[in-house]
């Protein structure tokens, strides 16, 4: 990866309220790689849930970590609001950053209140969701306006939903006192854009889905739809990466519909084994309910696969209806089917998707996401 040199470093302090395995927590980490490439001092703050090896990778990218809970719990109520004060307040004393990125401020925004009370002025806030999950949108619209210098969101759909209008982030972008913006998520380190045309076999399509294994991602539909198009095309496999709540109940539903012996349950995956999976899959489902980005999408494109996902939240954004992939209507089993029906009967057409997907998908590159975001950093310090 190309290093980014710029004629200025800034100590930046990235504050997030956990440290798991999420897509949030990946993007995050791609942050951290381009403000270090940039040539910028890093330091990441967990507030509550870790792994170890969730730290670890962010250590091996060259930030500070520090973790405030010590025993990756949570806190809630108001013992977590002066834990969190506490916590915040010696790391401004001890680190004395110039810029401060809160993650994922979903619903509340504590974090960014406690800075500007601590005296933090430069506050960067990246929300990694749509408008859908807050119930109210006058606290986003005061702390956009009165407490942080740049709002970014991660689709422009996402940041209309917010603000009512919306722009993509680049070097020409106008600079107000307080703005919001767009920049899009970027492909993880592990996932590269594919070279070759992914090649699409006559005797057997393999249908997959890389998630995790919850309603809110749609995984109870997954299987009542591979069962249908099962009894017509009995060459067809479903490949399952992930874990979750829902992992029993669709095995159930594989046996109770007799399809279960052409499913093959991978479990949770480590992200450095992901590429070689995506890459036994040609059609990609992302059945969600609510999607903020969609980094599955993204990851499957880089790898050929054709993308059939929910029209919701940032996917049609991301996965171009008829163009890259195919969307269909949100909880709607047959609609599903009858998307991922016209590929299976058109192999002309599901080639012709995969080759727009490689194309299109490099608007997602780490390179392009690391430029928008330390041009930002420049501009604001």
């Amino acid at each position: 990866v190309p290093a980014f040199n710029y004629s200025f470093s800034v100590k930046i302090l990235i504050t997030i309220p956990c440290l798991l395995t999420g897509g949030t927590e990946i993007q995050t980490l791609n942050l951290v790689r381009a403000l270090v490439q940039g040539g910028h001092q890093v330091i990441v703050t967990c507030y509550f849930e870790y792994t170890p090896a969730m730290v670890q990778c962010y250590q091996n990218s060259g930030s500070k970590v520090i973790c405030l809970s010590p025993n990756s719990t949570r806190i809630g109520g108001w013992k977590g609001v002066i834990f969190l004060f506490k916590g915040l307040r010696e790391i401004l004393r001890n680190e004395r950053p110039d810029i401060a990125h809160v993650q994922y401020m979903a619903p509340g925004a504590i974090p960014i209140f406690l800075l500007r009370l601590l005296g933090m002025k430069n506050i960067i806030v990246t929300t990694h969701t749509a408008a859908d999950i807050y119930p109210n949108l006058r606290l986003i619209h005061f702390v956009q306006k009165y407490c942080v210098r740049v709002f970014t969101c991660i689709t422009m759909r996402a940041e209309e939903s917010f603000f009512g209008s919306a722009e993509l982030y680049n070097s020409d972008t106008i600079l107000k006192r307080r703005n919001h913006f767009t920049i899009y998520n970027a492909l993880p380190p592990n996932i590269h854009i594919r070279e070759e045309q992914k090649t699409f076999s006559d005797k057997e399509i393999t249908l997959g889905v890389v998630s995790r294994l919850e309603r809110i991602k749609g995984m109870d539909l997954v299987i009542p739809a591979f069962a249908k198009l099962k009894k017509q095309y009995t060459v067809i496999r479903l490949l399952v990466v992930g874990d979750g709540s829902q992992r029993i109940i669709m095995q159930d539903q594989a046996i109770e519909l007799g399809v279960n012996d052409s499913v093959e349950w991978m479990g949770r995956q480590e992200q450095s084994h992901l590429q070689s999976l995506y890459d036994r899959v040609d059609i990609l489902l992302m059945p969600s309910r609510s999607e903020g980005f969609g980094l599955t999408a993204i990851e499957g494109m880089a790898r050929g696969c054709v993308v059939v996902a929910s029209n919701i939240g940032g996917l049609p954004e991301v996965v171009k209806d008829g163009k890259v992939g195919l969307l269909h209507q949100t909880e709607d089993v047959e609609d599903m089917v009858a998307q991922i029906q016209s590929l299976l009967e058109n192999r002309v057409r599901t080639i012709q998707l995969s080759r727009n997907a490689l194309l299109y998908v490099s608007q997602f590159s780490f390179e392009k996401y690391a430029t928008a975001f330390c041009n930002l950093y420049e501009r604001i310090n």
